[in-house]
């Protein structure tokens, strides 16, 4: 029998704002191999919206007082029974949605209200900007329990740096919201009472940019990183400012400007219908 329980849910509001939330705040929104499958589900059908201009940005973000402890452990229990292939095909689909979540099209926030352990950091790191709350806490706790950070470590590892991958992957320390933000895995740490006002701004800043550009600018950025210092990435950005100013996007960017006036893509903000991603009091698991 297919299990129809919905463990994370994708809604695509009037602006093209999609908001992805995991569901399950009674077991902290951790992961299984279902929730695995619908992430990724959702992610397909975003990413074909994103390239088609239909959607503008996604909101990861999730319920309850966690944004994930990471690997459930009902599943973790299941896969001590798993031999070497069944390992391979959950990790496999946990990189995909790793990597799906990363490629994108349309830029991507991270709404983390409380604990983010395991997988969940990386999750955090894929996006392109996060916002934390005060309460905020972060662990690669995977070494404590005889595990490693693999899956996730190239997405957090570019986020942090190598020194510091080495030391916190190798403790497993809990990392406070203020260091996360030194580190640079967060971008904007807010009280808590904030976290969605600041989520709504950067939302708004973002939707104020060209869809085209938006997207653009996201592919490139991924391309100089891979090899900043070659002819082959220098000819490639000269295409693409190129084809940029002369797409119909690009003339009515610049047209505006010359103008002074606002570019087409920038509409009236309509009064926001923003499905729920309450903040508890209560405190984070450790």
């Amino acid at each position: 029998m297919t299990d129809t329980t919905t463990l994370a849910k994708l809604q695509i509001d009037s602006r093209g704002v999609a908001w992805l939330t995991l569901t399950r705040p009674e077991v902290h929104n951790a992961f299984d191999d279902r929730l695995i499958e619908q992430i990724n589900q959702h992610l397909d059908a975003v990413r074909q919206q994103a390239e088609q201009g239909t959607v503008r940005v996604l909101v990861l973000g999730s319920e309850g007082k966690s944004f994930s402890a990471g690997a459930d452990l009902n599943w973790m229990k299941r896969m001590v029974d798993y031999h070497l292939d069944d390992n391979l095909a959950d990790s496999r689909k946990l990189s995909a949605m790793m990597q799906g979540l990363d490629t994108l099209p349309c830029p991507t926030i991270a709404r983390v209200q409380g604990a983010a352990f395991g997988g969940a950091v990386g999750l955090a790191a894929c996006c392109d900007i996060v916002i934390a709350s005060e309460r905020a806490r972060f662990c690669l706790s995977e070494v404590r329990i005889g595990l490693s950070p693999a899956v996730i470590s190239p997405y957090v590892q570019r986020a942090i740096g190598s020194r510091q991958m080495r030391r916190y992957a190798l403790t497993a320390e809990v990392i406070d919201v203020d260091t996360a933000e030194h580190l640079g895995l967060v971008h904007q740490s807010v009280a808590s009472d904030q976290l969605d006002a600041s989520v709504d701004n950067m939302i708004d800043t973002l939707l104020a940019t060209s869809p085209q550009a938006s997207r653009a600018t996201k592919a490139l950025l991924a391309e100089v990183a891979r090899a900043p210092d070659s002819d082959d990435t220098r000819e490639h950005t000269c295409r693409v400012i190129s084809e940029l100013r002369v797409s119909p996007e690009g003339q009515e960017g610049l047209a505006s400007f010359l103008d002074k006036r606002p570019p087409a893509w920038q509409r009236p903000v309509p009064n926001r219908s923003i499905p729920s991603c309450s903040v508890t009091t209560q405190e984070p698991r450790s």
